[in-house]
């Protein structure tokens, strides 16, 4: 089984006839070698191209010994944190440690150190002084020039320089990475590689910088927020690789920061080759009697049809890490991992996702895109669909009635999340209707975020109508099937531009739903985001006006507990939130209040607090969303076949659209 992968040791590489690898790739996760871990794409990549690739899992950070186990590799030390950014792996919104890693063996926390990349990087080079070290992933792909760091609320260096790495491979990897490797291997100096899209490197003034724009440097917008605004939003606007200028930052010591405008997308045919490769499929066995990893249940039986993403939400990083040019692969390919992937042991006849960023992307959002690129200043989407926008579902349609032909399927699931406005801009009914006849289980997750148009604004969403309209025409499409569907919704507290007004104003929306959602995320600031900037600066970076941000822990506390106002809980803070806010008008008995006068205490009635609806009313013992639809809920009939199984127990929960 073990010769499936790639070396983790030394016996493994004798037994491949190696003495040197060409590669070290050092990862924060457990090895998987899957195609949705970015370390086997990339390794597999290579491995494909003739590169010999040995993979260091989760060194020990605290000894020199750990990074040497494979030694010295011919080319270069390939560094990533792992699929998630360490941070955030690492910590909740409220700064407080995660109990458990589902990218470590057993899911047990504290195999990685904070800031991996870094950390991994600085190991490298006390033990391998002059070897190439090129980061990659998301962590340093979103912190390749000074950044915002949420977690010490400091703006940090661009992570090339507190690494001492030589390169960093941003976005997806597999255009850069091979040019890398076949000019390492030419003999050039890692030094000279200064011109592969893609890419960042350091040098100093005075050397030939060709074309570039030159961005306010590091001092000045650690002292000016409004540079930093500036400056991140002429980073987001040269996130195409048609018409990217190369990107200067300017540090002390007369250093420079290059970034290279990025990589071309991956043709299909690209795509295809990429996850054509042999992997295992599989987290390697050495974590067997951990329990395995995780991470790898929740899309070992699930397909990546897409790349890049076009919708734009501004608390989405994807613009700055996979670009808004949507790169597909072939039926075909698609269809033979499907079938291999129906011949695994432990395929029980479903197939958990097909998707990507977005599920119903499976085209560039128009034909201009193909030859010229992305609208540096306009969105696809945002605030209304543009006029050239391709929103037909019929390839997607077509791909979800294939694989669901296919023997020993039999489901076929959409997980990764739908763009409900999106939807609404193809006047077919078709694809809406196959999603509900085939394709969930109970419930429809979508991501209206919020229903202040102005928070909506603020997060690059449409307005709320929008997903009003589709909640019709769900009810309307879904209703036909005769089954007891419904849609639920992602919603986000704290997000900036929200004040206690607007968060009250969703919290009355929920009210109104009829049910308390358990899908509530606050708004979590992590590097490459529109939204980051907005929490940093208190400025809109497209339009350089201020804007509302709730940062203290108060605060954002009552925010999250007005949209679970039902929660006892959470009484004292919605009640306090309901007097700054001056809606005392909602604590009382009537039918739109929130919460009662005064805190039903356990032993009222016979019952304890846990039986009780903010407002006081007596509430049945378990409300679900199956059982409880309210009046905004779109679905008129119920007849069919009983309640559908949660989401939960689907397993893999969906994006943020």
């Amino acid at each position: 089984m073990e010769d499936r992968f790639l070396p983790m040791s030394r016996a493994d590489m004798e037994k491949r006839g190696w003495d040197q690898c060409d590669f070290v790739y050092v990862i924060g996760d457990a090895y998987v070698d899957h195609s949705s871990f970015g370390h086997a794409i990339i390794s597999r990549h290579l491995e494909a191209h003739g590169y010999k690739v040995g993979i260091i899992s989760q060194p020990d950070w605290k000894s020199d010994e750990s990074i040497a186990v494979l030694g010295e590799p011919r080319l270069a030390f390939l560094v990533s944190s792992g699929n998630m950014d360490s941070m955030v792996n690492h910590y909740t919104v409220n700064k407080k440690r995660r109990a458990s890693d589902s990218y470590s063996p057993g899911g047990a926390a504290g195999k990685r150190p904070d800031h991996a990349a870094v950390v991994y990087s600085n190991l490298i080079r006390r033990t391998f002084k002059e070897t190439p070290i090129i980061l990659g992933g998301i962590e340093a792909s979103l912190r390749r020039l000074a950044h915002y760091d949420y977690w010490s609320d400091q703006v940090k260096r661009s992570i090339l320089l507190d690494s001492g790495a030589d390169l960093i491979s941003y976005g997806m990897g597999e255009h850069s990475i091979l040019e890398i490797a076949e000019a390492l291997d030419s003999g050039m100096d890692v030094r000279d590689l200064t011109y592969v899209p893609g890419t960042v490197y350091r040098t100093k003034e005075g050397t030939d910088v060709y074309n570039a724009r030159v961005l306010p440097s590091y001092e000045e917008i650690m002292r000016d927020k409004r540079k930093y605004a500036e400056s991140f939003m002429i980073q987001y606007e040269n996130t195409d690789p048609y018409t990217a200028q190369v990107l200067v930052e300017r540090y002390p010591g007369k250093v420079l920061i290059v970034q290279n405008p990025p990589s071309m997308p991956l043709r299909a045919q690209e795509m295809d080759d990429v996850y054509s490769y042999p992997y295992a499929g599989c987290a390697h066995p050495s974590y067997a009697a951990a329990g395995g990893v995780p991470a790898i249940r929740e899309v070992k039986f699930s397909l990546t049809s897409c790349r890049g993403c076009f919708g734009g939400c501004h608390f989405c990083a994807l613009t700055f890490h996979q670009g808004r040019i949507v790169q597909v692969r072939s039926h075909e390919s698609i269809l033979a991992e499907a079938e291999r992937m129906t011949r695994d042991r432990d395929f029980k006849g479903y197939i958990h996702d097909v998707g990507g960023p977005t599920a119903n992307f499976r085209h560039p959002s128009c034909a201009k895109q193909e030859a010229h690129g992305v609208c540096a200043k306009k969105q696809c989407l945002f605030p209304k669909p543009c006029e050239n926008l391709n929103a037909s579902h019929k390839d997607y349609v077509n791909l979800l009635r294939k694989l669901r032909k296919l023997p020993n399927v039999k489901k076929v699931f959409v997980r990764s999340g739908i763009r409900f406005d999106y939807v609404m801009t193809d006047s077919d009914d078709t694809f809406l209707r196959e999603l509900c006849e085939h394709h969930i289980s109970g419930q429809l997750r979508v991501a209206p975020e919020h229903v202040s148009n102005a928070v909506l604004r603020a997060m690059g969403k449409p307005e709320h109508g929008v997903y009003q309209s589709f909640l019709r025409r769900y009810g309307r499409v879904n209703g036909k099937t005769g089954k007891a569907q419904y849609a639920v919704p992602y919603l986000m507290s704290s997000h900036p531009g929200s004040t206690l007004k607007e968060a009250v104003e969703l919290a009355e929306y929920v009210r109104d739903l009829g049910y308390m959602p358990e899908q509530v995320q606050d708004f979590y600031p992590t590097p490459g985001t529109i939204s980051t900037c907005m929490y940093h600066t208190g400025f809109d970076p497209r339009t350089m006006k201020p804007v509302y941000v709730p940062k203290s822990p108060r605060e954002k506390a009552m925010q999250r507990a007005l949209i679970q106002y039902r929660k006892p809980e959470n009484y004292e803070l919605v009640k306090e939130a309901l007097h700054r806010a001056g809606r005392t008008d909602l604590i009382g008995f009537g039918e739109k209040c929130l919460i009662p006068p005064r805190k039903i205490g356990k032993g009222r009635s016979g019952g304890s607090a846990k039986d009780w609806e903010g407002n006081g009313r007596r509430v049945p013992k378990r409300v679900s969303v199956e059982q409880d639809r309210g009046p905004e809920r779109p679905v008129k009939n119920r007849s069919g076949n009983g309640r559908g199984k949660s989401v939960r127990k689907q397993g893999r929960k969906g994006n943020r659209k």
